[in-house]
C-alpha cells in the first residue's frame, strides 16, 4: 500500500465496489486513494495494488470525508446504496461534495445512471434529453446530479457526470445478468426479470472503467455531462443463448414479470423497489454516446459474446474457489 506521502491526486470515493476495483489496475504505479466505509473490505479489494492509499469514511462523521479528501485534486464519486436506501443518494453526495469544496478539491466526476431521464422521448438519448424522472429513484439521482451541476455553475468546483446503462462483467453481483452467470456456473436455476425478448443495452465493466479513466484526465470533460452507451442492443433471451452456446447446456430459468415482482414485493422490500424500475425492461432507454466519442476518440467496446464468456468464466472460477 502507498502512504499519504506519495500524494495521490485522485480519490475514488466508494471505490471498493465493482467499478472502483476495475479502475485500480489502470493507475499502474500512479498513486491513488480509495475511500470506503470498511478498512477490512478495502484491504481485501486493493491488497494487490501498492499504489492504493486507503481511507475510511463514516457518513455519521462528516469530518472523515474531509480527511479522506485532503490533498486531492480530483474526486471520483462511485458511492452506491441499496435500492431500499435510495433516499440517501443526494444526502451522501452533498456531504462529500461539501467536504471536497472545503478541501479545495478542483474537480469532481459523478458516475450516474439513466434514471434521471425518466421515459425515453427519442430512440437514442443524448445528454440534452429532458430529465423528467417519474420514479422515486430517478428523482433521487436527479437531485444528486443537480447538486453537482449547481456547484459547477457557481464556480465552487469543476464537475462532470458520466451516465451509464446497466452494467455487467466478471464478479459483478448487482446486475440483471448476475443471476444468469452464477446459475449457469452452479448448474442452478437463474432468476431473471422479464420479458426476455425486449432489446436492452449493457456496458461491460472493464470498458466503463477504461473510458472513465480517460474522462477523469480530460480537461474538456468538465462543465458538461456525458453518456456512455452499451455494446449495442441485445435481449436477455439472446444473452441466455450465448451462455448456452458456451456451456453446451440449457439454462434453467425462472422469469418474473412486473406483477410478480409487485406481489413478492409485499413481503420483500428489495423486490418492491426493483418493480419500480421495471419500465426499463419493457420501455428500454438507449444512450447516444457520440459526444463522448467526439471528446475521447474511439471507445472500443467489448462485444457481448466476449464479455459474456469472461463473466461466465469468472463465475465458474468462483465456484471452484468456494469448494
Amino acid at each position: 500500500m502507498s502512504t499519504l506521502n506519495d500524494k495521490p491526486s485522485i480519490a475514488l470515493f466508494g471505490g471498493s465496489g465493482t467499478l472502483g476495483q476495475a479502475l485500480a489496475p489502470l493507475f499502474g504505479a500512479q498513486p491513488f486513494r480509495v475511500v470506503g466505509r470498511s478498512l477490512t473490505q478495502l484491504r481485501s479489494a486493493f491488497d494487490a495494488y501498492p499504489a492504493a492509499d486507503l481511507a475510511v469514511w463514516d457518513p455519521a462523521k462528516p469530518e472523515t470525508a474531509a480527511a479522506a479528501l485532503e490533498g486531492i485534486r480530483t474526486l471520483v464519486y462511485l458511492v452506491g446504496v441499496p435500492y431500499t436506501d435510495f433516499r440517501l443518494h443526494p444526502v451522501l453526495f452533498e456531504q462529500v461534495l461539501t467536504a471536497a469544496v472545503e478541501q479545495r478539491v478542483e474537480r469532481c466526476v459523478l458516475v450516474g445512471t439513466v434514471y434521471p431521464f425518466g421515459l425515453a422521448q427519442t430512440p437514442l438519448v443524448r445528454e440534452d434529453h429532458p430529465r423528467n424522472p417519474h420514479t422515486f429513484k430517478g428523482q433521487m439521482r436527479k437531485q444528486q446530479e443537480d447538486i453537482l451541476l449547481a456547484a459547477d455553475a457557481a464556480g465552487r468546483i469543476r464537475g462532470t457526470i458520466l451516465r451509464l446503462p446497466d452494467f455487467y462483467g466478471p464478479n459483478v453481483d448487482r446486475s440483471y445478468l448476475s443471476s444468469l452467470f452464477q446459475a449457469a456456473a452452479q448448474q442452478k436455476t437463474a432468476q431473471l426479470i422479464g420479458p426476455l425478448n425486449t432489446p436492452h443495452e449493457f456496458v461491460y465493466i472493464p470498458d466503463a472503467a477504461r473510458i472513465l479513466f480517460r474522462l477523469i484526465q480530460e480537461d474538456g470533460a468538465y462543465g458538461h455531462t456525458w453518456n456512455l452507451a452499451g455494446s449495442g442492443k441485445i435481449t436477455l433471451a439472446e444473452v441466455v443463448k450465448l451462455v448456452e452456446s458456451i456451456t453446451g447446456k440449457p439454462v434453467r430459468k425462472f422469469v418474473a414479470g412486473k406483477r410478480m415482482l409487485q406481489l413478492v414485493g409485499l413481503f420483500d422490500p428489495l423486490l418492491r423497489e426493483v418493480a419500480e424500475m421495471h419500465y426499463l425492461i419493457t420501455q428500454p432507454l438507449f444512450l447516444d454516446d457520440s459526444a463522448l466519442t467526439n471528446l475521447l476518440g474511439p471507445l472500443n467496446k467489448t462485444p457481448y459474446e466476449e464479455g459474456v464468456r469472461a463473466s461466465l468464466a469468472a463465475a465458474q472460477q468462483n465456484v471452484k474457489s468456494d469448494k
